[in-house]
């Protein structure tokens, strides 16, 4: 297998790539590898319910089977409905998984910050540091995370901090929250991700599953992030999932940007409301990414169910730029 670095020089800027892992042959070895690294400390896998963290606890219960705890953290930036979900998914497959309710610690650390960097960064330290805490309160002594190579690509080039990157950048886990993280996908892409997922006999749901960022909502409201704006972006967002949900793309999902815009109601008199984006966008390995033609009855669906449920939103937008020179995510 080549080395993290020769895969992001030959992947970053690609337009594609054709993958030549052998997800069956990947499983086998990680497991093994997981155990080698694991040895007989105590472990936790953090889960958002995404592919790449699914897939990572999934490696971790075959190697380590009861000896793994997942751990899903509330932070109050997920999808509709997500903590109930992930927390079914894991018990269906027979496997131990704790629910912590954090919210106010991270709408806390977010409070009064709008740069996108120091909103991520401060994501990352709160996210680590609740980890921390949960690590010490289960006796444990090793992380298992999703991190994949998409995410050491962006952070090491600087196009955005990654909140799951902190070795390759320098920051030792060890020594600053006092636990060894095991990143079991770091050399792998999406599209390889979703691979070992259909292997380890994954659902679709879980498989094919749309990414959605680690900090959550909050790199999707521009800005600061408060609870009454997050819970805008996140009724927008299921609306757009929804009315997307047969057309085939990588992401898809609304934004909620600082601006204001005047508008008109039915009756005539003015609104100065919200503004959302729409974004639509197709990739392989998330390093580059085209927005999609999606059909107009389509989008004016959308516009109506937002208008419909979020009575503040005065325009609804649809972003067409192709990454590069945007990113996937506005923040």
């Amino acid at each position: 297998m080549k080395t993290l670095i020769d895969r992001i020089s030959s992947h970053y800027g690609s337009k594609g790539c054709i993958s030549m892992l052998d997800p069956k042959k990947f499983i086998n070895e990680k497991v093994a590898w997981i155990r080698n690294e694991i040895g007989d400390r105590k472990v936790i896998a953090a889960v958002s319910g995404g592919v790449d963290s699914t897939t990572t606890a999934m490696l971790g219960h075959l190697a380590l089977g009861d000896r793994l705890t997942v751990i899903f953290l509330d932070d109050g930036l997920m999808r509709e409905g997500e903590p109930e979900a992930v927390v079914e998914l894991f018990k269906r497959r027979g496997m131990n998984i704790k629910l912590y309710d954090v919210k106010s610690e991270f709408f806390r650390a977010l409070k009064g910050l709008a740069d996108s960097e120091e909103k991520r960064k401060a994501f990352r330290e709160t996210f680590y540091r609740v980890l921390g805490r949960v690590v010490t309160e289960l006796g444990a002594e090793c992380l298992l995370q999703g991190t994949i190579a998409a995410d050491v690509v962006e952070t090491k080039k600087g196009v955005k901090t990654q909140h799951n990157v902190l070795e390759q950048i320098g920051i030792s886990p060890e020594e600053q929250y006092g636990y060894k993280v095991v990143e079991p996908l770091v050399d792998l892409y999406k599209h390889e991700v979703r691979m070992v997922a259909k292997a380890l006999g994954l659902p679709p749901e879980v498989s094919e599953r749309r990414p959605f960022p680690g900090p959550g909502l909050a790199v999707r409201v521009i800005g600061e992030v408060t609870p009454k704006r997050v819970e805008l972006v996140r009724k927008a967002t299921k609306i757009v999932e929804e009315e997307t949900r047969i057309i085939p793309c990588f992401q898809a999902f609304a934004v909620l940007l600082t601006d204001k815009a005047t508008g008109v109601t039915e009756n005539g008199q003015r609104k100065y409301g919200e503004i959302v984006v729409i974004r639509v966008v197709n990739s392989v390995d998330a390093l580059t990414a085209q927005a999609i033609d999606i059909p107009w009855d389509v989008l004016k669906r959308i516009r109506k169910r937002i208008f419909e449920r979020l009575p503040s939103v005065a325009r609804v937008l649809y972003d067409i730029t192709d990454k590069p020179p945007a990113t996937i995510e506005f923040e």
